[in-house]
């Protein structure tokens, strides 16, 4: 068994498309052309751990991800992300590599899917991109959106004046002009596109500051006790998109929304539908879109044998 690590895995990273494989395995996960269990998971006290595998039928490999977030590490001087993806040969079961990828790839196909989502949802003109949180997938999605948009003008929330400066930093240096509030409301009121990435368990953002037109790309609650939207908003939107049925179902704002009833399950479509035009994304610049991803195994299938088709059998360890 191959293990690849961390740096090698940045390295690999570059040059390749990851867009194109993400879309692409979205919409074999829409046909049905995958096998996907249901997530496993362990909540600590401290921590969270996710536990998401599966294959596309086909493919060479099935892949095991194992993925945690522990929300005061940065307090500890370490980094609230962690984790590996291990992969296997479909037709054996044999192990053959080993990702120690420290939870990198898992936040970058996150930060892919949420530029998939708005190459697809968000209208053609966004003046202001809004991001609500301050943290490592908060920097990845505004890195991912570059080549997504034109607009380079953000307006990021955040809790602590000194978490917003540092954010400010990291955004400038991505080449976008970032302005700064601790008020939500402000987000909604100003950004035509807007990504939240935070895990909060009670809703940050609210229906009555939505304005016609935006675009909301919800990342961060992935577990059935987070949620950042007040579920008004996707009562409101004209599109609902999941990333799947099955997990919007079980977790995130869809199932937040449709456990209050404030929305039937006939209202959300699959993202994968909507990149194979199955469905409707975005049909007018005066919509209100909502996409909650989850996080599927499918994304995690395709970052690591992307990763290691990259690599080669012949230049790892």
């Amino acid at each position: 068994m191959k293990i690849i690590p961390l740096d090698q895995i940045r390295q690999r990273l570059e040059g390749l498309d990851l867009l194109a494989a993400i879309e692409a395995a979205f919409v074999a996960y829409s046909e049905g052309r995958s096998i996907v269990p249901p997530v496993g998971e362990l909540l600590l006290p401290a921590g969270e751990v996710h536990i998401k595998y599966g294959c596309i039928t086909g493919d060479e490999h099935y892949v095991i991800k194992i993925a945690s977030g522990f929300y005061g590490n940065p307090a500890l001087g370490l980094p609230s992300s962690n984790g590996l993806m291990l992969l296997f040969r479909q037709a054996t079961g044999e192990p053959v590599a080993l990702l120690q990828d420290e939870g990198f790839l898992t936040d970058t196909r996150t930060a892919v899917a949420g530029a998939v989502a708005a190459k697809h949802l968000a209208p053609k003109e966004v003046r202001r991109i809004g991001i609500v949180g301050t943290g490592i997938q908060a920097r990845l999605q505004l890195e991912q959106l570059r080549p997504i948009t034109t607009c380079r003008q953000v307006l990021a929330w955040g809790r602590g004046e000194a978490q917003l400066a540092d954010y400010r930093r990291q955004g400038e240096a991505l080449g976008f002009a970032v302005e700064t509030t601790q008020d939500t409301s402000e987000v909604l009121s100003a950004c035509q596109l807007v990504v939240t990435t935070t895990p909060a368990t009670e809703p940050l953002l609210f229906a009555e500051h939505l304005q016609p037109g935006t675009h909301i790309t919800a990342v961060g609650s992935d577990t059935p006790h987070k949620q950042e939207l007040d579920w008004q908003i996707l009562q409101r939107a004209d599109l609902v998109v999941a990333d799947s049925r099955a997990q919007c179902l079980e977790r995130g704002e869809i199932h937040r929304a449709l456990s209050v009833g404030a929305i039937l399950e006939e209202k959300m479509v699959e993202l994968g539908e909507v990149i194979r035009g199955a469905s409707s994304g975005r049909t007018s610049e005066e919509q209100i879109t909502v996409a909650d991803l989850t996080g599927v195994a499918v994304q995690d299938i395709a970052i690591a044998s992307a990763v290691y088709g990259a690599a080669g059998s012949d230049d790892l360890p």
